[in-house]
């Protein structure tokens, strides 16, 4: 809902800010706060509205809010600026790895080049794993990934049973790589991305055989212990698969990037009524 905050007779940012009730105050205030952040209803150098206001809008106490905003300064998006209260942070500080701000990006994605980078990442993060993958694979581990690529085999009729071995697949070159930090930011990217409609797409079944020939290239590569090969083969196949789901009427990144250029260069207007303090 929108609410407008009042203090006299200057204007103060008007939030937008769904109506929730759940079981921690703290995290409904957060969450909410991240969202008015990330959709550009405050932009970087603006001021939030003071406690009494803000506290108002979220029908929370100020120590509540206070704790809150020491979450928002810990994600990277604000800190307090003396004589300007807490300021919005610009975009290059702020913690996209964090669960919320990164699924509070993606869902407010609208020319898709959130996804585009998540994808990009991604794949070469699970690429250079899959090239590690292929120095270090035992026997053992190598017949659990035949395993798993036989039941992709043998759901081809089946989409929800092949997804599940298709993420398998994954998790076990992840597994066999050994590169903990690597595998923990392939996991989040990938868990925050399939919560979106659009990154996870449509089913087809073209789509899942050129999904399982794709794979099958990735076993083969690792099986003959070649790393570079394994490595081009998880990239191509992150990628293209990302292109193959990947909305066409978007812009993406580069398109992003400019407009977010031009608009640089000329007078910001308030977007939904919210003026920065």
């Amino acid at each position: 809902m929108t609410q407008q905050v009042g203090t006299g007779s200057r204007p103060s940012p008007i939030l937008s800010v769904e109506a929730r009730t759940p079981a921690k105050l703290g995290v409904a205030v957060v969450e909410g706060l991240v969202n008015v952040i990330v959709s550009g209803e405050l932009s970087p150098g603006d001021s939030l509205p003071p406690e009494l206001p803000l506290s108002q809008l979220f029908g929370v106490s100020r120590t509540v809010l206070r704790e809150s905003i020491k979450r928002l300064e810990e994600k990277g998006l604000v800190t307090v600026v003396q004589g300007k209260g807490t300021v919005v942070q610009p975009t290059r500080a702020w913690t996209m790895m964090d669960p919320v701000v990164l699924r509070s990006l993606i869902a407010h994605d609208k020319t898709l080049g959130v996804l585009d980078e998540l994808s990009i990442v991604r794949a070469r993060l699970e690429a250079a794993m899959a090239g590690e993958a292929a120095r270090v694979r035992t026997l053992p581990e190598l017949d659990v990934l035949r395993e798993i690529l036989q039941t992709m085999r043998n759901t081809l009729d089946e989409p929800i049973a092949f997804h599940v071995a298709d993420v398998a697949f994954h998790e076990m070159v992840m597994s066999i790589s050994g590169n903990r930090l690597a595998e923990s930011i392939a996991r989040v990217l990938y868990e925050r991305a399939r919560d979106s409609a659009r990154y996870v797409g449509g089913v087809s079944p073209s789509i899942m055989h050129k999904t399982l020939l794709e794979h099958a290239a990735i076993f083969d590569a690792i099986e003959a212990a070649d790393a570079d090969l394994s490595e081009g083969a998880m990239n191509t196949h992150i990628s293209d698969a990302w292109q193959r789901r990947r909305p066409p009427d978007h812009r993406g990144t580069r398109s992003r990037r400019k407009a977010a250029g031009d608009r640089s260069t000329t007078a910001r207007t308030p977007r939904n009524g919210i003026r920065p303090t």
